[in-house]
C-alpha cells in the first residue's frame, strides 16, 4: 500500500489488516504490475480517496460497488463516479435517471460524485484498483480483506446508517458482514444500474427518497443528492 495513506479515521480499522501477509502480497502485486509497466487505475494517490471523503465518524449511506472504471481517466476512486470532463457511464446515467424520477432532482452534467461522499456517502468498490481494459483483473488479489475491515465498521457503529446493495456482488458482500442486519441499519437492495440488469427492478426502487426517510426518521441529515 505504498504511496497511500490510510485517513487518520480509518486507520483504526485498517492496520490490524494492513500488518496481515494478504494485505503485504496485495502491496507487493500492485508494485510487481507497476514494474512490469502495466497501467493501473486509479492511480496512485486515488485508491483510497472514498475513505478520504468520507471519515467513518460521518459515514451515513455506504454504496458498494464492484472494481473500479478500466478506462482511461474515468476511476477517480469512488464507485461510480468519473472526474468532470469525462462521458458518463451508462450505470451511472441509469443512477441519475432513478434519482430523476425518485426525488426530480435534475440530471448532472457531469459524473462526480464527490457532493455525495463529503455529505457521508461511503462510495466504496469491493476491489480498488484494476488493469487498464480488463474488468475484475485484481479481484482476489487481498483488497476484499480491507473493504470488508471498512463495512464491518460501519455496521458496527450505532449510528444508524443505509447501505445500498445493488447488484448480487454487493448484496453477497454484505451479507458476509456480521450485524448489518440485526435492525440497527437500513438495507436497500435492487438489481444493478448496468442497462443489462437495471429494468430487472433497479428502476422504480427509490433508493435515494427511501434512504433520505430513514436518515430522517433516525435524526440523521438527509443527503442532498443534487449535483
Amino acid at each position: 500500500m505504498a504511496g497511500e495513506p490510510i485517513p487518520e479515521s480509518w486507520q483504526p480499522v485498517l492496520e490490524p489488516v494492513l500488518a496481515t501477509a494478504e494485505a503485504r502480497q496485495l502491496g507487493g502485486f500492485l508494485v510487481a504490475e507497476e514494474q512490469a509497466g502495466k497501467q493501473i487505475y486509479p492511480p496512485r494517490g486515488c485508491r483510497l480517496k472514498a475513505l478520504e471523503l468520507t471519515p467513518l465518524d460521518e459515514v451515513k449511506v455506504v454504496i458498494l460497488g464492484q472494481d473500479p472504471y478500466h478506462g482511461p481517466g474515468q476511476a477517480m476512486g469512488l464507485c461510480f463516479s468519473v472526474p468532470e470532463g469525462v462521458k458518463i457511464p451508462p450505470s451511472l446515467v441509469n443512477i441519475y435517471k432513478e434519482l430523476e424520477a425518485d426525488l426530480g432532482v435534475a440530471r448532472a452534467d457531469h459524473g462526480d460524485l464527490s457532493k455525495w461522499a463529503r455529505q457521508g456517502v461511503l462510495l466504496l468498490n469491493n476491489t480498488l484498483t484494476v488493469e487498464a481494459a480488463k474488468a475484475g483483473s485484481h479481484a482476489k488479489r487481498g483488497w476484499d480483506a480491507i473493504t470488508d475491515a471498512c463495512v464491518a465498521a460501519v455496521a458496527a457503529r450505532d449510528e444508524p446508517s443505509v447501505f445500498i446493495l445493488w447488484g448480487s456482488h454487493a448484496q453477497a458482500k454484505a451479507k458476509r458482514i456480521a450485524g448489518l442486519r440485526e435492525g440497527q441499519h437500513c438495507v436497500i437492495e435492487s438489481p444493478h444500474p448496468s442497462p443489462l440488469s437495471a429494468h430487472r427492478g433497479f428502476f422504480g426502487s427509490k433508493p435515494f427518497s427511501r434512504t433520505n426517510a430513514f436518515l430522517s426518521d433516525h435524526g440523521r441529515e438527509a443527503i442532498d443528492w443534487a449535483l
